[in-house]
């Protein structure tokens, strides 16, 4: 069976720090030690006290951190999700 998604408006945000579109953050080095994922392009935070935190938002299957350049989409439920910028015009359009 094919299928095509519903048309959903959603807001598209560009990931910046400092603007709380992140659900919350991990420590760095906890992330290298416990995670399975490529850590070069994730957006890393100093914090005052020198500790490096990573961004993450978090959904139904876990955590997803974000990367340099990704996009946080909010869906009109409130629910976040991360999508790259090499994905996101692909998926969304921009709607005047």
């Amino acid at each position: 069976m094919k299928c095509r998604r519903v048309p959903l408006e959603a807001e598209v945000v560009e990931y910046e720090i400092g603007k709380d579109l992140e659900d919350g953050t991990e420590l760095f080095s906890d992330v290298v030690t416990k995670g399975w994922i490529v850590t070069d392009r994730l957006v890393k935070i100093t914090k005052e006290n020198g500790a490096v935190v990573c961004p993450y938002i978090t959904h139904k299957r876990g955590h997803t951190f974000i990367e340099e350049g990704d996009y946080i989409i909010i869906d009109a439920d409130g629910t976040k999700h991360v999508c790259g910028a090499d994905k996101i015009f692909v998926r969304y359009e921009k709607v005047e």
